[in-house]
């Protein structure tokens, strides 16, 4: 399911296919994030326009609203959004630990209460796969417990204890036989990620690894980072467990998404990523740029007929200014927002294509070292 196609020569980083059900992945590369079946203020026809090759969706979200019987009866989630490609489903477990109002976890699996009304709910691994599942997900994740940062040592170990004996029980789920209504509504059976946790601690990290490697899964996760660490620890972290995984099955690094952080896990032979950052700080007016991060909201962009970066090609910046953009959300319009998320979604987009490119030709250290140097200029822009 997943082909490594070529490495490096200087550096870690590789370039490889993640094969689907609906459609070949290359990877590395960035999954706009859509939580709620949708991904921010975008169109399904502009994640096409900007070549997003997959999105993620979240089962929790989508549990609780609309609620899974209403998306099977649409044929889906794909059928449901009207979005033709792979489909990367995260369990929950990550909502489970940062939005609900009161949990409890058990062996059996999680108690919870919405964040949206208080409504209690359980759900329990098999049931993590059973949702997404119905969703039709190309990619599924098992359900797992992301402790905070930071935590002491004997919390985790007992916390990864239990990530593992969800995870055994999440693989036994998956491969049992189900009934027509129970299957992927695709063409194969989908797949399912294993989530390395560990916390801190990497000899923890390394047990995670061999552990998961043990129950065997199609691709591998390095979860709980980005969760309140200095970026110097994540990356650390990420080095160490994706030099553990592997070598022939896809890497994905949750969660971490900021251009450098990506480039760096990148080197370290990560394939896959998803992030909020785009479409967040889009609405919120910040865009990125080949040059570093730029506040539109601000007032030294009133008269700057600059499009947002004129090394980009994509449709805000063939069509409008900065000094529009600016004027869009100081009136609170609703385009500006949409403008910039745009523009921020494919720019990471662009970002790791041109990552591959690199990889493929043998020059990634020298391309992360010209565009870290330009992203990080200082001078006015």
């Amino acid at each position: 399911m997943f082909q490594l196609i070529h490495k490096d020569k200087t550096s870690k980083a590789r370039a490889g296919i993640l094969k689907t059900a609906r459609g070949d992945v290359e990877t590395p590369v960035f999954m706009p994030v859509g939580t709620q079946g949708t991904v921010k203020a975008i169109s399904v026809e502009e994640l096409n326009s900007i070549g997003a090759q997959i999105i993620l969706g979240n089962a929790y979200h989508l549990y609780l609203r609309p609620g899974i019987e209403i998306i099977k009866k649409a044929g889906g989630l794909h059928e449901f959004m009207n979005w033709p490609g792979p489909i990367l489903t995260d369990s929950g477990g990550y909502q489970i630990f940062s939005l609900a109002v009161l949990r409890k976890l058990s062996e059996e699996g999680a108690e919870f209460s919405s964040h949206i009304d208080g409504a209690k709910h359980f759900i329990t691994p098999e049931k993590a796969i059973e949702i997404q599942m119905a969703l039709g997900s190309d990619v599924m994740m098992i359900l797992d417990e992301c402790v905070h940062y930071p935590a002491a040592r004997d919390y985790v170990e007992q916390s990864l204890g239990l990530t593992t004996r969800w995870a055994k029980r999440s693989k036994e789920y998956f491969e049992r036989p189900k009934t027509k209504d129970q299957r992927p509504k695709t063409d194969g059976r989908g797949m399912l990620f294993g989530i390395v946790q560990g916390g801190t601690y990497l000899d923890l990290r390394k047990k995670a690894v061999e552990d998961l490697v043990d129950i065997g899964f199609d691709g591998y996760a390095i979860g709980g980072v980005s969760v309140g660490e200095p970026e110097n620890l994540i990356h650390e972290i990420a080095d160490y467990t994706a030099s553990l995984l592997p070598a022939d099955e896809a890497r994905y690094i949750m969660g971490v998404g900021t251009p450098p952080d990506m480039l760096e896990a990148i080197s370290s032979g990560i394939d896959m990523f998803d992030c909020v950052v785009p479409t967040r700080n889009g609405r919120n007016g910040q865009a990125f740029t080949s040059t570093g991060e730029l506040q539109l909201r601000n007032a030294a962009y009133k008269e700057d007929f600059r499009p947002i970066d004129d090394k980009c090609d994509c449709y805000a910046c063939r069509t409008h200014t900065r000094a529009y953009i600016r004027h869009l959300f100081n009136t609170e319009e609703l385009l500006g927002l949409r403008l910039v998320s745009l523009h921020n979604l494919h720019f990471y987009v662009k970002l790791i294509q041109n990552a591959r490119e690199a990889i493929s030709e043998d020059r990634y250290v020298k391309f992360k070292k010209e565009f870290l140097a330009n992203y990080r200029n200082k001078k006015e822009r």
